[in-house]
């Protein structure tokens, strides 16, 4: 196999595509060989030298090694921007996340971070709305947005499942969402949720004076997605939501190209079968760029605190990528310039209550959707209570006290506080 894709002393061009790379080389094999196999399998070579190959093809498409970092395993790669297609994530993949997993010549590798040139950013649409405009749909514009998870997650009838989204709303919840497990059981028919939860959202908006978003979840098989998304539409609906993993890019692509303007929300269940393994996969960071690439407007990132895996420097890390229009390179990730494209809401979720919001907010700003299911379904008075204990947590964090101070005088949050920080 050829050699020549090592070039230390080359500076990526502003049409490159790179890559950082965690590589484990199989046993017998230094760092730079194992780099070669895997820089030759995602671009133009293979596992030996064929006479096919001819030099013009070299000269225009073959890859650059510009980095070695022996000690902590890490390869850049900057791939020209011809080996790609222009709008295709499946395309992406194929190559620099793809036959590559699967050589002998590692026993490791993990993308951890990829940066794109303008042309190939422009040639995907991104966030419809982005945080502003989400922000002007919810009618909040400053605060974290408040949400939950019907509880429990599948079992409940279409109206009951609607009546517990109505106390969750008039307790103070912003966003009510379907969760990612529940589509359309014999249970509860999605046809008929949708009626009856924007029914529920309707008499909400009334009693309160707030907008409020349903949130659907329209995964399915890509048409059967579509008419969904057009019924949630037809009926009132502001909001589609997707599980992006299980229902993959090119589905995800097609759901955003549908033009059919509802806020899409992406939930990353799935994910960690692909990211957890530090040595292996790709990163949650990669994951979200994708996301934002084709146009997710809200996205699952993790919350630092809470039941979900993922260490806060990571966390804030996804955050910066997904909002950021530039972004600097750093530990285990790449410098990126988004050229304007609209930025993602990210979405704090699991294993959350009001109790933590103080450090959740600290850590992540104020630009954050911060949604409870157990948070807030577990609240000793039920539902309505644990909506309005979340707001209270919120509103004590925006108006710079304590959460210990604003329970004395709020019995909602008193009680959330009572029950989960013993």
């Amino acid at each position: 196999m050829a050699s020549g894709y090592v070039d230390l002393d080359y500076t990526p061009g502003k049409d490159d595509l790179n890559c950082l790379f965690y590589v484990e080389p199989a046993g017998g094999l230094t760092l730079e060989k194992a780099a070669v196999h895997v820089t030759a399998e995602s671009s133009i070579g293979t596992w030996t030298d064929v006479v096919t190959m001819k030099d013009d093809i070299r000269k225009l498409l073959q890859p650059h090694i510009y980095d070695l970092d022996e000690e902590n395993h890490q390869v850049k790669i900057a791939y020209p921007l011809g080996l790609f297609e222009l709008g295709s994530v499946p395309q992406l993949l194929s190559s620099i996340a793809g036959n590559i997993y699967g050589m002998k010549a590692v026993n490791n590798l993990r993308l951890l971070d990829f940066t794109m040139p303008e042309k190939y950013i422009r040639s995907f649409k991104g966030p419809h709305y982005g945080i502003e405009g989400v922000r002007d749909v919810v009618y909040v514009k400053e605060r974290p947005l408040v949400g939950t998870i019907v509880k429990p997650k599948v079992g409940l009838s279409p109206k009951e499942h609607a009546d517990v989204a109505y106390e969750a709303w008039v307790g103070g919840c912003d966003i009510v969402k379907d969760d990612e497990n529940l589509t359309n059981q014999s249970f509860n028919r999605f046809d008929e949720r949708v009626m009856e939860t924007i029914e529920a959202r309707n008499k909400a908006e009334q009693e309160t004076g707030e907008n409020k978003v349903y949130m659907a979840n329209i995964t399915a098989e890509s048409k059967e997605m579509l008419r969904r998304m057009e019924y949630v539409k037809d009926h009132g609906g502001r909001y589609a939501m997707v599980d992006v993993v299980t229902l993959g890019f090119s589905s995800l692509q097609t759901v955003r190209d549908a033009g059919l303007s509802l806020v899409l929300h992406g939930h990353r269940a799935m994910h960690a079968a692909i990211t957890r393994n530090k040595q292996h996969g790709l990163t949650m960071l990669a994951l979200a760029k994708l996301c934002r690439l084709v146009g997710v407007d809200q996205l699952h990132i993790g919350t630092a605190v809470g039941k979900m895996e993922g260490p806060a420097q990571e966390v804030v890390s996804i955050r910066e990528e997904i909002t950021y229009d530039e972004v600097s390179d750093g530990v285990d990730r790449l410098d990126q310039n988004w050229h304007g494209m609209k930025p993602v809401f990210p979405v704090s979720s699991g294993g959350l209550h009001p109790g933590h919001v103080d450090r959740l907010m600290d850590i992540m700003g104020h630009d954050i959707i911060i949604q409870m299911g157990g948070g807030i379904h577990g609240h000793p008075k039920g539902t309505r209570a644990g909506a309005t204990a979340a707001r209270q947590a919120v509103d004590a964090v925006m108006e710079d006290k304590s959460l210990q101070e604003q329970a004395q005088s709020h019995k909602e949050l008193k009680m959330a506080l009572e029950k989960w920080l013993k």
